[in-house]
């Protein structure tokens, strides 16, 4: 039977999908975890899919795993009979899952004062009352956040860290400014830095000028001036030609 290619494996925030090729004609697949300490565990049993969530199988996140996704006949195989199978490449999901987005929950910017408060993102995993892991649960001091900021319309950044859930930057009270949130690993080769959180901008003392800018205001500007001289430019002319007609009025009483 054909066997399993490019087997890759795909986690953010511990949720983790192995993935393989081709589609399955005539046969079916079994996917096998191994790990280096722990026994054999088989998800996604004579599937006709190219992926599998294997998250459940892989609690132990600091331990090694290996899939081997199993070539099975449709029919079934003799007990005796050793099905074909791939091998995936190491995965170690505390060193290796990608770290999500964090999600920004209030920021407020008052004064010289930019204050930025955020939550960790959740793992499928859960404590035994029930509620999720979040990544902070699982990290803990491995993992820090950093925030990138810069004032709006403007290409300068800054950055600040933190290993808590808020961030407090000194800015220009004058100006507005954007954000975002990453999550970081220091301790991580690979994989170190997670997904960026959405950009926010502040609005206060927000002006006109800074919501255009101030090419808009030179066209306006270009334009009114436009509009004054050619109405100065109308009166003269109109002014103009009621003079002329006043006077051509009063030419036959002159004749007379």
């Amino acid at each position: 039977l054909p066997t399993a290619v490019n087997i890759t494996w795909s986690s953010i925030n511990f949720k983790t999908i192995l993935q393989w090729q081709p589609k399955p004609s005539g046969y079916l697949y079994t996917v096998e975890i191994h790990g280096q300490t722990s026994d054999t565990k088989k998800k996604c049993i004579l599937t006709a899919e190219t992926k599998c969530d294997v998250t459940d199988v892989l609690r132990n996140v600091k331990e090694t795993y290996t899939a081997h996704i199993l070539s099975v006949k449709s029919s079934g195989m003799d007990n005796f009979e050793e099905p074909p199978f791939a091998a995936s490449e190491k995965f170690t999901p505390y060193n290796q899952t990608v770290l999500g987005k964090p999600e920004i929950q209030n920021y407020t910017q008052k004064g010289s004062k930019l204050n930025v408060v955020f939550q960790d993102p959740l793992t499928p995993y859960t404590f035994p009352n029930g509620s999720f892991q979040s990544i902070r649960d699982i990290f803990q001091h491995d993992l820090e956040y950093k925030l990138y900021y810069w004032k709006d319309q403007s290409s300068g950044k800054k950055d600040a860290t933190t290993k808590s859930h808020k961030f407090e930057v000194s800015v220009d009270s004058a100006k507005n400014y954007c954000f975002y949130i990453q999550g970081i690993i220091p301790s991580r080769r690979e994989n170190r830095n997670g997904q960026e959180s959405m950009v926010l901008c502040t609005s206060v003392g927000r002006s006109i000028l800074d919501e255009y800018g101030a090419e808009v205001f030179i066209i306006i500007a270009v334009i009114a001036i436009a509009v004054i001289t050619l109405a100065v430019v109308l009166s003269v002319i109109l002014c103009k030609r009621k003079k002329a007609k006043a006077a051509r009025e009063k030419e036959p009483l002159n004749g007379v």
